[in-house]
Formats: structure tokens, C-alpha cells, sequence
């Protein structure tokens, strides 16, 4: 029987590609081969082969990367199953896991990311309660609550953060780490108050090479996120502010830097990049107490984060457009400098 010849009881039509190519015993059992027929055909020479324990390639040769990743999910929903042979975790075939690390990196299209053919691991992510060991070139990062996963080419892989978490958190080379959390949010794939949040969730801040590669990606991401707050104003016909301004009262203390004024208005912007859940009241300058302040002098400040300027600029640009034609029914506010940042 070639392994392109339809299994009885059940044909492979209804099945992709790789599908076809890689299936476990179990589901070999159910198209009519039984474990021992599987055993004989994936001996040494035979036209297919064990790529890991319960799984088969029906092909020689070597495995091509889709194949090794649906192989190594197979592999993760298959230990554990229960007697009826369903995996862990409902009715997904795959059951709760998904890929993450490197893999899901070289997934979500990381160019600095190893290709995934070079990858001597994919890393599998499974929840803690899960007891599996790695195998093969399957290795597993467990954790208490796992994110939803984002279907990449068909793949159940982790959200861009926690990827590069999990990518992170193997990695000694300075460089790399430096380039894929960079990478992050110069190409759009997730905000880098997300990444912070997903490091310091897996205790990874006080690696020295990682607090280094942190500092360089807020500071791309800050960057980028001004050149939204630059295009939103310019490309929605808002009059033009003084930009990267420090507010102090006269001959007093600082009040503050902003990312945009309007003096004759009143009105400030600040772009957010506080982590999600940062708490404020131990932060520095933390944005709260600085907005109450301006605004018990009568200026308005407008908070924008750096994930709605990229996601609604048409949005923020009305919240800004509005407090700006609010300024003429409000009291005037009380003077201050203005310097440059």
C-alpha cells in the first residue's frame, strides 16, 4: 500500500495535505491500519517512519517544517488522552496546546528569527497541570494561564508577546534578543508595553542582556509611536501644537513634559507607555498624578496609548478635536512656561 492509497474504513480526502502526511496511530487505527501494520511500515528502509512516539511520517525522507509542527502537536494532544482518546482541552484536535518560542517567531514571520527548518527544537505550549516530558525534538513551556492562541498558515501559535517571552527566556545571545523584541514593534506585531509585561510576567527583567534589549525596544517603540501622534494630527487637519514640551509654572517647579500642546487652547497629549497594570502610585511622575495636577490649572490633557494611536487614529483624533473646541467654553487656565523637552 503506498501512502497515497485511501485507508478503509475511512478515506483521507476530507484531510490537508500535510494531514495526510503525518497522522498518530491512533488515527491510522481508525482508517483501518492497525499498530503493528504502522510499526512494520515505519521500520528502517520502510515507506514511512516514527518522527515521534505514536506519530508517523507517511513518506521517507526528511520531515518538512509543517510537518514537524503538526507532528509535534499531535505528539502534545496525545499524551494524556482519555479513554476515549479525546486530547486535553475540548473539542480542538490539537487540544490546548500551541507553538511558541522560535517557531512561533519564524510563524509570525520574524526576519530575524532562525528559519524554522533550523530550529532543532519546537517549543510547545501547554498548561502546568499537563505532565509531559520532551522528546524528540519537541520541548514543552508550561503555563498557568495559557493565552488565546492566533491560527498562523493553520497553526495554533502564541500571541507575538508571549512568544518572545518564551523565546526570551532560552536565550543567551544578546544580539538576537536585542533584534527580535526591536523587531516586535518596529514591524507592527504587538505594542511594546505588551512584551514588557509578558518579560516581567516570566521573570525575565533582571537579566542584564534582557534590560538592555527592554531599554532599546521602549525607546523604538516610543519613537514610533510620536510618528503616529505626528501623522494622526497632520493627516486629521488639527491645528498644529508645539511639540515634546515641558510645562513649569513661572519661577516654580517643573509640571511636566508633554508630547503636544496648544497653548491658546489649553489642551496636552500624552502618549501612555506604561506596562498594562503598572501601578502608578510607585511610578515617579506617574501619569495620574500629572494629569490631576495640569488640570486643576485648567489644562486638558488628552491620553492616547501607543496601541490606539495604531489601532483608531480617526478616534483619537475626535477626542483631541473636541477638547480643543471645549477650550473656548472653559475658564481660562492659568499661565505657564513652556520650554522644550
Amino acid at each position: 500500500m503506498s501512502h497515497n492509497t485511501p485507508l478503509s474504513p475511512r478515506p483521507l480526502h476530507h484531510l490537508s495535505d500535510v494531514q495526510r502526511r503525518v497522522l498518530t496511530t491512533r488515527q491510522l487505527r481508525e482508517h483501518g491500519v492497525t499498530a503493528s501494520v504502522a510499526a512494520e511500515r515505519s521500520r528502517a528502509g520502510g515507506p514511512w517512519q516514527q518522527i515521534l512516539p505514536g506519530v508517523h511520517l507517511l513518506h521517507p525522507g526528511p520531515a518538512t517544517s509543517e510537518e514537524r509542527l503538526l507532528a509535534a502537536l499531535l505528539f502534545t494532544a496525545s499524551r494524556g488522552q482519555g479513554a476515549d482518546g479525546s486530547a486535553p482541552g475540548g473539542g480542538e484536535p490539537h487540544g490546548e496546546a500551541m507553538i511558541t518560542g522560535l517557531a512561533a517567531l519564524a510563524l509570525h514571520h520574524f526576519s530575524s528569527a532562525p528559519p524554522l527548518a533550523s530550529l532543532e527544537r519546537v517549543d510547545v505550549l501547554v498548561p502546568r497541570t499537563r505532565r509531559l516530558r520532551a522528546t524528540g525534538f519537541v520541548r514543552f513551556v508550561r503555563a498557568g494561564t495559557l493565552p488565546g492562541p492566533q491560527y498562523v498558515a493553520g497553526v495554533p501559535t502564541a500571541p507575538v508577546a508571549r512568544a518572545l517571552a518564551d523565546a526570551v527566556a532560552r536565550l543567551t545571545d544578546a544580539v538576537l534578543v536585542r533584534r527580535l523584541l526591536t523587531e516586535s514593534v518596529r514591524h507592527g506585531h504587538c505594542e511594546a508595553t505588551a512584551v514588557v509585561a509578558e518579560l516581567n510576567s516570566a521573570r525575565l527583567l533582571s537579566r542584564p542582556h534582557v534590560v538592555d534589549a527592554v531599554d532599546a525596544l521602549l525607546a523604538e517603540g516610543r519613537a514610533i509611536a510620536e510618528g503616529r501622534l505626528y501623522d494622526m494630527i497632520r493627516g486629521h487637519h488639527l491645528p498644529e501644537p508645539l511639540w515634546n514640551v515641558e510645562l513649569r509654572l513661572p519661577g516654580g517647579p517643573a509640571l511636566g513634559g508633554v508630547d503636544a500642546y496648544w497653548r491658546e487652547q489649553a489642551v496636552a497629549v500624552e502618549i501612555d507607555t506604561r506596562a498594562p497594570r503598572e501601578d502608578e502610585e510607585v511610578r515617579p511622575g506617574g501619569f495620574g498624578r500629572k494629569r490631576e495636577h495640569l488640570e486643576r490649572l485648567g489644562i486638558t490633557v488628552v491620553r492616547v496609548t501607543p496601541k490606539k494611536l495604531r489601532e483608531t487614529p480617526e478616534e483619537q483624533a475626535a477626542v483631541v478635536r473636541t477638547a480643543l473646541i471645549a477650550a473656548a467654553d472653559r475658564d481660562p487656565a492659568s499661565y505657564v512656561v513652556v520650554l522644550p523637552r
